[in-house]
């Protein structure tokens, strides 16, 4: 049995058969548990071999919440696993993860300025990129990027136009991608 198994095994033993899926993929097996079970598992994980963990970051499913998941292995990277966990996109909160990998301290600062995903017992959460003043976490989906509608966008133009069409008879004017309707100002 390989150290990835017996990370999963691990893992599933300290959170719960029924409490665990094991989602098979190109890389590594990706294992996703509770978030009331998120340093269970770390914690399982890292004393079944797994001592080394590189990588913390999130993803947002809109309605479905904003996913965390951790790059863990073992020290030669030879067998590794990705932890993920999901919670709430209106209250983002899962508990720290530095207790167990102190070298994620940067990777939770980081995923907690650009998705708002807070980690209790990890404070303060010190903003690496966004200014507090913004009130907005950027990699967000629904976040809107004001500078997209700001500024011209090349797909407002035909193909291999020198400037944009007319827009008396010409096609409908197109928002840019990740800016809803409304945003864009129709030329008079």
């Amino acid at each position: 049995m390989s150290a990835a198994g017996s990370l999963v095994d691990a893992v599933r033993s300290a959170v719960g058969e029924g409490s665990v899926s094991v989602v098979p993929g190109f890389g590594p097996v990706s294992v996703e548990v509770p978030a009331a079970s998120w340093t269970t598992a770390l914690q399982a994980a890292r004393d079944a071999g797994a001592t080394y963990a590189d990588f913390l970051t999130a993803w947002d499913e809109l309605e479905a919440g904003l996913v965390v998941v951790a790059h863990i292995s073992t020290p030669d990277a030879a067998d590794h696993v990705l932890l993920r966990t999901r919670v709430p996109s209106d209250d983002p909160v899962l508990a720290t993860s530095i207790g167990i990998y102190r070298g994620l301290a940067w990777h939770e600062r980081e995923t907690h300025d650009l998705f708002g995903v807070r980690f209790s017992g990890h404070e303060p959460l010190e903003p690496l990129l966004v200014a507090p003043s913004l009130g907005l976490h950027p990699l967000r989906k629904d976040v809107v990027l004001a500078s997209r509608a700001a500024r011209p966008w090349p797909g407002e133009k035909e193909p291999g136009a020198e400037s944009a069409p007319a827009r008396r008879g010409g096609r409908r004017r197109t928002a840019p991608l990740g800016v809803p309707d409304g945003w864009v100002q129709e030329d008079a």
